[in-house]
């Protein structure tokens, strides 16, 4: 008899290790808690241990400790349930290829013992942009295609939970796009999204929290926009009326760099400290006798911040 707790947490994932035979441990006690409805990013390199965990998560995979519980159910006690409530849409396409569109789908509802319902199947298709090729077989499909095919696979059995592991690896930045729509139209339906992607842009774009994993060690859970605030620091870019060779020896004090050939001056601030010297850096500037034509200021991106935390924690 499968026994649900209350769902404060759609995936509650408490002190979860990994070790393989070969002694090699994919994952150190890994705390995390994913809330209902959300789009969560999950970002790391590879071999950080993002397909381990969402394996161990969806059944795939055993842990060597801890515990998971997906939409209240533990993931060992209640496998049957908590596996119903996930949908898993993994890196690799992997289908029948000379499988019919409609067939393969229907026959993954039923994989789930789910009763049939072509209306809710009908649906899914149209979202996805594939009921005009759901009497196609698999293999005469794009590659964009084909992924499409794999989230509806993934949504046959109407889950509250969706992996999606590099869902737009290899397709282009028009289906990119599309696909990020129609994860946000799940969202709204009260599906919980998780998605793995090498694409900072996708998490920075889609992702209401964002957690970077490390070595088999979660480094950090943030708000997408509180991340951005926090660690993303700005650069005021100087457009020179002529070229530095070097930063003049009264300038050291600020944190400087050329670029363009000596063409722009970089200064790096933090917009959350009490005095970002700006106005400091300019009457310098006069004084040391440097003309600029234009300035502008650029945040640093999330790619930035990926890099800086991975580069300095690796």
């Amino acid at each position: 008899m499968s026994t649900q707790t209350a769902v404060d947490s759609m995936i509650s994932v408490k002190n979860l290790s990994k070790v393989y035979a070969s002694g090699f441990q994919a994952l150190k006690d890994i705390n995390l808690e994913i809330q209902p409805g959300e789009i969560f990013a999950l970002l790391g390199p590879n071999g950080a241990g993002k397909t381990t965990l969402i394996s161990i998560i969806c059944g795939i995979v055993n842990a060597s400790s801890g515990q998971v519980q997906a939409a209240g159910y533990d993931i060992q006690r209640d496998y049957r349930s908590a596996r119903q409530a996930i949908g898993l849409v993994p890196q690799e396409l992997s289908t029948d290829m000379f499988e019919k569109v409609w067939s393969t789908v229907r026959f993954s509802r039923g994989l789930f013992g789910k009763a049939p319902n072509d209306a809710y199947l009908e649906q899914v298709l149209k979202d996805l942009t594939l009921w005009d090729k759901k009497d196609n077989t698999i293999m005469t499909l794009s590659g964009g295609m084909k992924r499409r095919v794999m989230i509806a696979k993934a949504l046959a059995h109407e889950p509250r939970i969706l992996f999606l592991d590099e869902p737009t690896a290899g397709v282009d930045v028009e289906l990119r796009r599309e696909m990020w729509a129609l994860v946000r139209k799940l969202r709204e339906t009260g599906v919980t999204v998780i998605l793995t992607t090498h694409y900072i842009e996708e998490a920075e774009e889609m992702a209401d929290r964002i957690g970077i994993i490390n070595k088999g060690q979660i480094m950090l859970v943030e708000q997408t926009r509180s991340l951005m605030k926090k660690l993303g620091k700005k650069e005021l870019i100087l457009d020179l009326a002529h070229p530095l060779a070097a930063i003049p020896e009264a300038l050291q004090s600020f944190q400087l760099s050329l670029e363009a050939d000596g063409h722009q001056l970089l200064y790096h601030f933090d917009d959350q400290a009490e005095s970002t010297g700006i106005p400091l850096l300019l009457k310098q500037l006069a004084e040391a006798g440097i003309d600029f034509r234009d300035l502008h200021t650029r945040e640093s991106s999330l790619e930035d911040i990926f890099v800086q935390l991975i580069g300095g924690r690796a």
